[in-house]
This record gives C-alpha cells, structure tokens and sequence, in this order.
C-alpha cells in the first residue's frame, strides 16, 4: 500500500502527530517539559500562528494607516504661533534682524500627513478586528492549552469547536480587551513626551503598572474561558488573583515574551537592514504564537493546581474518566470523546458508542 502524500498537511484535522512524549507529559511543569513539548509540538504552534494572523487580519489595515501609506504630505510651520507673529510683525512695519530672525525659527518647516478617502475606509475595515479579536484569542487559547497539557491536538477541528463553543463569551469581551489595551497604550503614548513635571511622571509610571498587571492577567482570561464555565465578571477575579498567585511563573512568561520582542527590534533596527526579511517573517511564520504559547503554558498549570486539582479531590466521581453521564459542576470546556465525536461528525461518522469506547480501551 502507498504511502500517503505527505504534502499540505498542515491543517490535516485528522493527523494527531506526535504530541507530548511520555517522559515529557510525566514531568513537573517547568523549563525542561517547556522546551520538549515546544520541540515535539513545533509545527501545531507553526499552525495557530497562522490563526493568529489570518484571524486578524483587519489589524493590517490599522498598521497600514499608521504607517502613512496613502496619506498625502504638506508642511505646516513648526510653530503655532507663526502665524500671530508674522501679523504682528506686519502691522508693525518696518522689519529688523531681530524679527527675521524669529519669524525664520518659527517657520521651520515640518511635514505632516493629511488622511484620504482610502485611509477612512481602511480604518472601517480595521475595525472588524473587534469581532474577530476575542473568537480567535479563544480558538488559539484552546490548542494550546492542550499542546501544554499533553492532550491529543487536531489544530483544524480543535480551533473552531472552540470558538463555537465559547464565541458567546469571546466576541463581546474580545472587543473590550482591544478596548482596554488600546485605551492604556494611547494614555501612555500621550503621558511619555511630558513626564519631566512630576504629576505627569506619576501618571506614566501609574499608566505602565497597570498596562503591565492587565498584560500578566490576560495569560489567564482566555484559558479559563475555554475551560470552565464561568461569567466573565468571576474570570476577571480569579485572573487577578492567579496574576498574583503566579508571580515567578508570569515573571518568567513574560522575560521569554521581552528577549522575543527585543530580537523582533534587533532584526528590524540593527545591523544595517540586512535582517529585515527576517523581522518581518518571524511575526507571519511563528512569533505571535511562541509568546502565546509562553502565556499559556504559565497560566495553564498555576490554574489546574489551584482550581481544577483540588476540585477533583473534593469530588473524585467527577473526575475525567467516571462512568456517569452527569457533566460535572466545574468541567474541562471539550473533553477528548466530545472532541473526537466532533470530527468524526464533520467527516459524517456517527459518533463513538459506549461500547465502541470499551472495545478501543480494550485494545
């Protein structure tokens, strides 16, 4: 029998891969088991980056418009007062040195960019990120919740059972976290020109503290979204709690995040542009999902020690792999036979029986 063609797999719903080794998923959840699921998962985390990317997508119509593509340049004097000035100076008369002098530095000239008819329309388009922002986050979130777990991952069909199953919750918060994050890095583009007064200094650092505490609690919010059932209101508490709780773990998560970020500069700003096409490949090919996947693998296990382990203890007939069909108070979002009757009714199969369960068990 031939073998199959191996070629553009790479959204292959069926294809289980490798996974998590053994040794690997029987680790403590530190570096070693993050390097070595990183490793055996490689290629999955290839494939939510391109989720990412493509999921949103009008966010490339933002970063054109503030790149200045189609914006149309002219000059303005650099200062607002030239124009006061000159009429002053007019009325007066007679010019001197002095006033020639002033009039030139206030007329230096500066270039700034005057929005089209096209850069309105793009910034209509970018807006379409605040229903795809949230669905995405959650559909990525998921796999690879599961790719830290060790859990058999189908990148395809994981990602959209995940967002129809939680697109409810994420498409509404999705549009305020772009909302919050958005709000904070304006506030602090505007307070970083004037942090020599000491209030505004206080405002900046304040602003920066709080962009920072969000940025950690965000490694929680969309895990806990496709894990429980929760309102948004107690996934908002419990990630506060949990950003404090896992100090050393975000701590660690977000230096990863730093040294990548830093490596993005240095390629784009550094030696001389010769690593450009480099810059810019890495976010399309991998970056977006690596630092993701740094988030999630700090937040997933500070989660399950906290909430899911000692649930589990309290109420053992619950745990994954009880007989009773009742769903537990407190449950994983997808179980793995929930997950594999999804496929399988994607694909037209029926769905697992108990007894087909039993006889794959068996086996």
């Amino acid at each position: 029998m031939k073998p199959k063609n191996k070629k553009f797999r790479l959204f292959d719903s069926q294809r289980v891969g490798k996974g998590v080794s053994k040794s690997a998923s029987q680790m403590e959840p530190g570096l070693k088991r993050f390097w070595i699921t990183l490793k055996d998962n490689f290629g999955k985390i290839v494939s939510v980056n391109i989720f990412m990317v493509l999921g949103n997508f009008p966010l490339f119509f933002l970063i054109m418009n503030l790149s200045g593509v189609f914006k149309i340049p002219y000059f303005l004097p650099s200062s607002d007062l030239f124009q006061n000035t000159a009429g002053i100076f007019a009325a007066e008369g007679a010019m001197t040195p002095y006033k020639l002098a002033l009039l030139g530095i206030q007329a230096t000239p500066v270039q700034s960019l005057a929005p089209t008819a096209i850069n309105y329309v793009f910034y209509g388009l970018s807006a379409l990120s605040l229903l795809t922002f949230g669905c995405v986050n959650v559909g990525t979130a998921y796999i690879l919740r599961n790719i830290a777990s060790g859990e058999p991952v189908f990148v395809w069909s994981d990602f959209w059972y995940a967002v129809k199953r939680n697109w409810k919750q994420a498409l509404p918060f999705g549009a305020l976290d772009m909302g919050i994050l958005a709000l904070l890095g304006a506030d602090i583009y505007l307070l970083v020109s004037g942090t020599s007064r000491f209030f505004t200094s206080l405002l900046f650092w304040g602003s920066v503290i709080v962009l920072v505490f969000y940025f950690v609690m965000r490694f929680y919010i969309y895990v806990q979204m496709v894990t429980f059932k929760m309102s948004v209101f107690k996934i908002l508490k419990n990630s506060v709690i949990f950003a404090l709780a896992g100090f050393k773990r975000n701590i660690l998560a977000v230096l990863g995040i730093v040294v990548l970020v830093l490596l993005e500069m240095m390629f784009t700003f550094g030696s001389g542009g010769i690593l450009l096409p480099l810059a810019v490949g890495l976010p399309l090919a991998v970056l977006f999902a690596l630092m993701a996947y740094m988030k999630v693998y700090a937040s997933y296990f500070k989660i399950k020690e906290l909430i899911i382990d000692p649930y589990y203890k309290e109420h053992p007939e619950e745990a994954p792999g009880r007989d009773e069909e009742e769903e537990a108070v407190m449950t994983d979002d997808v179980t793995e036979r929930e997950r594999v009757n999804a496929i399988r009714a994607k694909n037209g199969l029926p769905p697992l029986s108990d007894d087909a369960e039993d006889k794959e068990g068996d086996e």
